[in-house]
């Protein structure tokens, strides 16, 4: 049973991963009147939305089960497509980020904890990488198709979207539930006892913060300043799509995760990865050549998808209570509230200076190594 839980979950993730109209979502918000300050202020609202949510949706999915949490985070993701496919103004995207707010906060640490609870301990990082490397892999799908069939009509590459995210949520239906008999969901004093614990933590904190710095600055550069970047250098949005063919084969890496981890060693690994990071942004802030850009963003990407999995790994092997959940959902609202500042700085930037928000990146990438590496030394 647990074996189909695992085989589930990587088919949704496969499934949730086809974004099709991905290669222009940038430009696909712009053709209808959103610009790049409105689209970060849509992204800090959503972050926003989900710190206040992530630790109430921690208790719920203790109290809940875990597979009714997944399912109906899966079905609310369906409809949150629907509304990005027939959206045709700033407050309807507005909404379906809203909508999706609700979702990130339902599976944050509750995919993982699933995932984790349904294989053996030894080989939880294996599971993680795999199932990181599936969702990369329904990207590159939906990357191919765009690029060969769908190109510039965008309606169909909403409804497309529309259809995988539907079936992914069919597929929901069929987990069972793995946790019941092994926590219980926590009262007032253990939530309060939780907080404390973590917010103690000082070196954990650090690396929280670490990890909302990395994130937030792969996550705004490769999805929204990236396409702005190729524009600059004169690429047009078929070659744009085929980068971002090469862009998600790249994140295929991250089930190579756990062979690097072990050959370097987890503080060496991290190192070389935040190094990476911020020579890519350097050199996307100076360069106006679409070879060094392309280059830049798949270094990116290439450092954020080997780190995901270990990352993971790193946060579900610190907790020790029973509350996977509700600790999760913590760590994730540290996150948040670092990446809700970071999303506005680098919007006021990038309406701009395109060069300053890239350059902006390589400074959160330092300060986001040197926090992590904190951590891991200790």
């Amino acid at each position: 049973m647990k074996n189909k839980n695992i085989y589930l979950m990587y088919a949704i993730a496969f499934l949730q991963g086809m974004i099709f109209y991905g290669p222009i979502a940038t430009l696909y918000r712009q053709a209808h009147g959103v610009s790049i300050l409105q689209i970060t202020i849509i992204e800090s609202i959503s972050l926003i939305l989900c710190l206040l949510l992530e630790f109430p949706w921690g208790i719920i999915a203790d109290k809940i089960g875990y597979k009714q949490t997944i399912l109906f985070c899966c079905v609310l993701y369906f409809l949150s497509k629907i509304v990005f496919w027939q959206a045709d103004r700033f407050s309807m995207f507005l909404l379906e980020r809203i909508m999706l707010s609700v979702v990130i906060a339902g599976l944050s640490g509750v995919d993982s904890a699933f995932l984790y609870l349904s294989c053996q301990r030894e080989e939880s990082l294996k599971v993680f990488g795999i199932y990181e490397s599936l969702q990369t892999a329904g990207l590159l799908f939906a990357a191919l198709v765009f690029s060969t069939f769908v190109g510039s009509n965008y309606p169909l590459a909403g409804l497309l979207t529309v259809i995988s995210y539907g079936i992914a949520g069919l597929l929901a239906l069929g987990l069972r539930e793995v946790h019941r008999q092994e926590t219980k969901s926590p009262n007032g004093q253990k939530i309060l006892r939780l907080l404390k614990q973590v917010a103690k933590d000082r070196h954990l904190l650090f690396f929280l913060v670490g990890i909302a710095l990395f994130q937030e600055t792969h996550q705004t550069i490769t999805v929204f300043l990236s396409q702005l970047q190729y524009t600059k250098c004169g690429l047009s949005p078929a070659a744009m799509g085929y980068i971002y063919i090469l862009v998600t084969i790249i994140g295929l890496c991250s089930a190579l995760s756990p062979k690097f981890t072990h050959k370097l060693g987890i503080p060496r690994f991290i190192f070389y990865l935040f190094f990476a990071t911020t020579l890519s942004c350097l050199l996307l802030s100076f360069t106006e050549s679409p070879w060094f850009s392309i280059a830049g963003i798949l270094i990116l990407r290439l450092a954020f998808s080997l780190f995901q999995p270990l990352q993971t790994e790193l946060q579900n092997r610190r907790i020790l209570t029973q509350n996977r959940a509700t600790i999760l959902s913590i760590y994730a609202v540290v996150i948040d509230s670092v990446g809700a500042g970071t999303n506005i700085l680098f919007g006021v930037l990038a309406d701009t200076s395109l060069e300053a928000a890239l350059f902006l990146g390589a400074g959160l990438s330092i300060a986001g190594g040197i926090l992590v590496m904190r951590y891991v030394k200790k």
